[in-house]
């Protein structure tokens, strides 16, 4: 049996009077590539900013392999679904910050690219890695930490030799071309030692080359960090290349999940999302 890396259970998040994200469940299975798609505004961005900790569902759970890192059920909710009572209520309520659901874990990249766009390669990423650094302010003040800053530059320079961007160490961030740029972001999410990797629409401005060697880099990583992996795509032919299972979003609700396959084939996703081929 399959074990669970990140599941949503029922997740909700509304805006005053709209409903982003609607009773969405979903699962990601260690080791497995799932894709989340749909048309623009469907609600997959508010999902992910939902297990990110961006924001606060109005309701539903996220687990990491198991165990509930966020959860927000109202009152009346709770009580109808869970037969519980005001205690265990308040019990039920889990409010995570971002930084907090990356030390569990869960590491993500942006929509729009999110460098510290002046500084160097070098630099982006270790700035992820003192996310897990040993050390404190006694420490920082007395100079003990040097091993410490060591240890990260060296890790560092690891890891961008690993994804064959050590070559552009010194360089400006801003000053690369749009497909490293893309690289050097999910290098600096990896820098922070992830279990699950979110990807927000990773191919978005990619020409096919760029597209490929993107699709060949994420099956690369998820092999070498041993990651579970969750994205949001808009190319199809990159999808159905990458994905192992997908799951598509309307208005905020489910309406299909299943194989590349499946989902081609399904006539609802067809009719909001894929649309036909009028020469068909």
């Amino acid at each position: 049996m399959s074990e669970s890396a990140l599941r949503l259970d029922n997740i909700t998040m509304q805006f005053g009077g709209v409903t982003a994200v609607d009773s969405f469940s979903m699962n990601v299975d260690k080791g497995e590539i799932v894709a989340l798609i749909g048309p623009n505004g469907a609600g997959k961005t508010t999902a992910f900013n939902c297990i990110t900790g961006v924001y606060t569902p109005t309701n539903g759970a996220v687990y990491l392999f198991d165990k509930k890192i966020v959860a927000n059920h109202p009152k009346g909710k709770a009580l109808k679904t869970y037969g519980g009572t005001s205690r265990d209520f308040e019990k039920d309520i889990i409010v995570q910050s971002p930084d907090k659901i990356t030390k569990l874990g869960i590491a993500r990249t942006f929509q729009n690219i999110r460098l510290f766009k002046n500084e160097t390669v070098f630099d982006n990423v270790l700035v992820a890695k003192h996310m897990r650094a040993h050390q404190n302010v006694v420490t920082a003040m007395l100079r003990l930490n040097f091993r410490e800053e060591e240890r990260m530059r060296r890790e560092t320079a690891d890891l961008l030799h690993m994804q064959d961007l050590y070559q552009y160490k010194d360089e400006i961030a801003d000053s690369l071309p749009y497909g490293l740029q893309r690289r050097l972001e999910i290098a600096r999410a990896l820098a922070t030692d992830p279990k699950v990797l979110l990807l927000d629409e990773p191919a978005a401005g990619m020409n096919p080359n760029e597209t490929a060697e993107l699709s060949e880099f994420i099956r690369k990583i998820k092999d070498e960090y041993n990651l579970s992996i969750l994205l949001i795509e808009h190319h199809m032919d990159f999808v159905n290349q990458i994905a192992d299972r997908i799951y598509v979003l309307d208005f905020g609700k489910k309406i299909a999940e299943g194989t590349p396959d499946e989902i081609n084939d399904n006539p609802a996703v067809i009719e909001a999302y894929l649309g036909v081929d009028d020469n068909a």
